[in-house]
Protein backbone atom coordinates (compact mmCIF):
# COMPACT_ATOMS: atom_id res chain seq x y z
CA UNK A 1 0.00 0.00 0.00
CA UNK A 2 1.33 3.44 -0.88
CA UNK A 3 2.32 6.04 1.70
CA UNK A 4 -0.71 8.11 0.70
CA UNK A 5 -3.01 5.16 1.44
CA UNK A 6 -1.36 4.52 4.81
CA UNK A 7 -2.06 8.19 5.64
CA UNK A 8 -5.76 7.67 4.82
CA UNK A 9 -5.84 4.47 6.88
CA UNK A 10 -4.69 6.43 9.92
CA UNK A 11 -7.32 9.13 9.30
CA UNK A 12 -10.02 6.46 8.98
CA UNK A 13 -8.95 4.84 12.26
CA UNK A 14 -9.10 8.19 14.06
CA UNK A 15 -12.46 9.29 12.59
CA UNK A 16 -14.99 10.03 15.32
CA UNK A 17 -18.14 10.48 13.21
CA UNK A 18 -19.71 9.13 10.04
CA UNK A 19 -19.52 12.66 8.66
CA UNK A 20 -15.71 12.50 9.09
CA UNK A 21 -15.67 9.17 7.26
CA UNK A 22 -17.80 10.58 4.43
CA UNK A 23 -15.37 13.45 4.06
CA UNK A 24 -12.43 11.03 3.85
CA UNK A 25 -14.36 8.88 1.35
CA UNK A 26 -14.98 11.93 -0.85
CA UNK A 27 -11.28 12.81 -0.77
CA UNK A 28 -10.36 9.23 -1.70
CA UNK A 29 -12.82 9.37 -4.61
CA UNK A 30 -11.13 12.58 -5.80
CA UNK A 31 -7.73 10.93 -5.52
CA UNK A 32 -9.03 8.01 -7.56
CA UNK A 33 -10.54 10.33 -10.18
CA UNK A 34 -7.18 12.10 -10.51
CA UNK A 35 -5.47 8.70 -10.68
CA UNK A 36 -3.32 9.45 -7.66
CA UNK A 37 -4.37 6.09 -6.20
CA UNK A 38 -5.43 2.86 -7.87
CA UNK A 39 -8.95 1.45 -7.85
CA UNK A 40 -7.75 -1.46 -5.70
CA UNK A 41 -6.31 0.98 -3.15
CA UNK A 42 -9.55 2.99 -3.15
CA UNK A 43 -11.56 -0.22 -2.73
CA UNK A 44 -9.40 -1.37 0.19
CA UNK A 45 -9.72 2.03 1.87
CA UNK A 46 -13.47 2.13 1.16
CA UNK A 47 -13.98 -1.27 2.77
CA UNK A 48 -11.96 -0.04 5.76
CA UNK A 49 -14.21 3.05 5.91
CA UNK A 50 -17.33 0.85 5.92
CA UNK A 51 -15.93 -1.30 8.73
CA UNK A 52 -15.10 1.82 10.76
CA UNK A 53 -18.59 3.23 10.08
CA UNK A 54 -20.09 0.10 11.67
CA UNK A 55 -18.26 0.99 14.89
CA UNK A 56 -19.68 4.51 15.07
CA UNK A 57 -23.15 5.53 16.29
CA UNK A 58 -25.87 6.60 13.90
CA UNK A 59 -27.91 5.07 11.15
CA UNK A 60 -26.65 7.12 8.20
CA UNK A 61 -25.12 5.55 5.11
CA UNK A 62 -21.48 6.31 4.30
CA UNK A 63 -20.91 6.36 0.54
CA UNK A 64 -17.43 5.15 -0.42
CA UNK A 65 -15.83 3.06 -3.15
CA UNK A 66 -16.37 -0.30 -1.46
CA UNK A 67 -17.94 -3.71 -1.84
CA UNK A 68 -20.81 -2.56 0.37
CA UNK A 69 -21.45 0.48 -1.82
CA UNK A 70 -21.49 -1.72 -4.92
CA UNK A 71 -24.03 -3.92 -3.16
CA UNK A 72 -26.07 -0.87 -2.08
CA UNK A 73 -26.32 0.28 -5.70
CA UNK A 74 -27.53 -3.17 -6.76
CA UNK A 75 -30.07 -3.21 -3.93
CA UNK A 76 -31.33 0.25 -4.93
CA UNK A 77 -31.84 -0.97 -8.51
CA UNK A 78 -33.97 -3.88 -7.28
CA UNK A 79 -35.97 -1.56 -4.99
CA UNK A 80 -36.59 1.05 -7.69
CA UNK A 81 -39.90 -0.53 -8.77
CA UNK A 82 -41.07 -0.59 -5.10
CA UNK A 83 -41.13 -4.42 -5.09
CA UNK A 84 -38.40 -6.79 -3.94
CA UNK A 85 -39.33 -10.20 -5.34
CA UNK A 86 -38.16 -13.60 -4.14
CA UNK A 87 -36.12 -13.94 -7.35
CA UNK A 88 -34.42 -10.61 -6.71
CA UNK A 89 -33.69 -11.69 -3.15
CA UNK A 90 -31.99 -14.84 -4.46
CA UNK A 91 -29.90 -12.73 -6.85
CA UNK A 92 -29.01 -10.39 -3.99
CA UNK A 93 -27.98 -13.36 -1.86
CA UNK A 94 -25.60 -14.46 -4.62
CA UNK A 95 -24.22 -10.92 -4.89
CA UNK A 96 -23.70 -10.81 -1.11
CA UNK A 97 -21.84 -14.09 -1.26
CA UNK A 98 -19.63 -12.82 -4.09
CA UNK A 99 -18.85 -9.51 -2.34
CA UNK A 100 -18.55 -10.89 1.19
CA UNK A 101 -21.54 -8.93 2.51
CA UNK A 102 -22.99 -10.53 5.65
CA UNK A 103 -26.71 -11.01 6.26
CA UNK A 104 -26.42 -8.47 9.10
CA UNK A 105 -24.86 -5.89 6.75
CA UNK A 106 -27.62 -6.56 4.21
CA UNK A 107 -30.35 -6.22 6.86
CA UNK A 108 -28.85 -2.96 8.18
CA UNK A 109 -28.45 -1.50 4.69
CA UNK A 110 -31.96 -2.53 3.66
CA UNK A 111 -33.39 -0.95 6.83
CA UNK A 112 -31.45 2.27 6.16
CA UNK A 113 -32.69 2.45 2.56
CA UNK A 114 -36.28 1.69 3.57
CA UNK A 115 -36.10 4.44 6.21
CA UNK A 116 -34.83 6.93 3.62
CA UNK A 117 -37.51 5.97 1.11
CA UNK A 118 -40.26 6.01 3.76
CA UNK A 119 -39.23 9.57 4.72
CA UNK A 120 -39.74 10.45 1.04
CA UNK A 121 -43.28 9.04 1.13
CA UNK A 122 -42.41 5.86 -0.80
CA UNK A 123 -43.40 2.36 0.25
CA UNK A 124 -41.67 -0.87 -0.71
CA UNK A 125 -43.20 -4.35 -0.82
CA UNK A 126 -40.83 -7.17 0.06
CA UNK A 127 -41.96 -10.70 -0.73
CA UNK A 128 -41.10 -12.97 2.17
CA UNK A 129 -40.42 -16.68 2.33
CA UNK A 130 -42.11 -18.86 4.89
CA UNK A 131 -40.70 -22.16 6.12
CA UNK A 132 -43.69 -24.04 4.67
CA UNK A 133 -42.73 -22.82 1.20
CA UNK A 134 -45.44 -20.16 0.90
CA UNK A 135 -44.92 -16.45 0.75
CA UNK A 136 -46.38 -13.34 2.19
CA UNK A 137 -45.90 -9.67 1.48
CA UNK A 138 -44.52 -7.20 4.01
Amino acid sequence: MSRRCRKYSKKISRAKTKYDLQSIASTIQSELDRRNITYDEALTLGNFIQNRADQLPGNSIVYAVSDRDAYRRTLEIYLRDALLTRTEQLLLWEERRRLGITDEEHDRLLAQLLEIWKSQGKSITIQRFEKAGGSSNA
